[in-house]
């Protein structure tokens, strides 16, 4: 007589499955598409699009790396506001056969919080990359960096003000937690969560990761793969 499967191990085991799914979609070769410093620069609108943002040295780079499993693909650096522009990424595979997710296009916004920075700097950062998000169509979600060392800071919050203005989805991801201990960091990611609970335009969901450590990628990487395959 056969017994019924464990509810539990049935929702591993699906689990298991999408994280599988997940791997493989980033394990395909990724490349540098273009860079642009003004919209009408911007590729022509095709497959959804990520975007993520964060102040300089928040570790975006390394996050897009520790994804797609690509230790050069976004260049790091430890010069704040190297990142001077919108930088496209896509898989070099882009087939849409049948059972194959569809392409995605992950973009690198420049870091924002650079320190003595230029107001003409300042204001033309903060002009492109709001006709970016409220402009573009195929941009599907955006991802704020956090530092888990810091939390969110004032500037952190003048661009969730500036992308709930835009009405773009977001979602909060703390880099660098293996920076921080253990009940602290559980403890920084339900007063983030707190702190964004009542913006319209915030995924209530905070994921917590480590480039370094590989910490929560599989996590991001499925909220990824959710957009790029709804």
């Amino acid at each position: 007589m056969s017994t019924a499967a464990n509810p539990a191990e049935a929702d591993g085991a699906a689990l298991a499955e999408r994280i599988e799914a997940a791997r493989r979609f980033f394990a395909r070769r990724w490349t540098f598409l273009r860079g642009i410093a003004s919209l009408e620069a911007l590729p022509p609108a095709g497959p959804p699009e990520i975007a993520f943002a964060g102040r300089s040295n928040v570790g975006k780079s390394s996050l897009i790396n520790a994804l797609t499993m690509q230790k050069g693909l976004a260049r790091t650096s430890n010069t704040p506001g190297r990142t001077q522009e919108l930088n496209f990424f896509v898989p070099e595979d882009v087939s849409n056969a049948a059972g194959v997710p569809p392409a995605l296009a992950i973009v690198d916004m420049p870091g924002y919080g650079f320190a003595r920075a230029p107001k003409a700097r300042v204001e033309a950062w903060t002009r492109l990359v709001f006709d970016y998000l409220r402009g573009r169509a195929t941009l599907k979600r955006v991802f704020l960096l956090v530092d888990a060392r810091h939390g969110l800071k004032a500037n952190d919050r003048e661009v969730l003000d500036l992308m709930d203005k835009a009405a773009v989805a977001y979602q909060v991801v703390l880099t660098k937690i293996d920076k921080v201990k253990a009940p602290a960091a559980a403890r920084l990611v339900a007063e983030t969560a707190a702190q964004i609970a009542r913006r319209p335009a915030a995924h209530p969901r905070v994921l917590a990761t480590s480039a370094e450590k590989g910490t929560g990628i599989d996590e991001l990487r499925l909220a990824i793969l959710d957009i790029a395959r709804p």
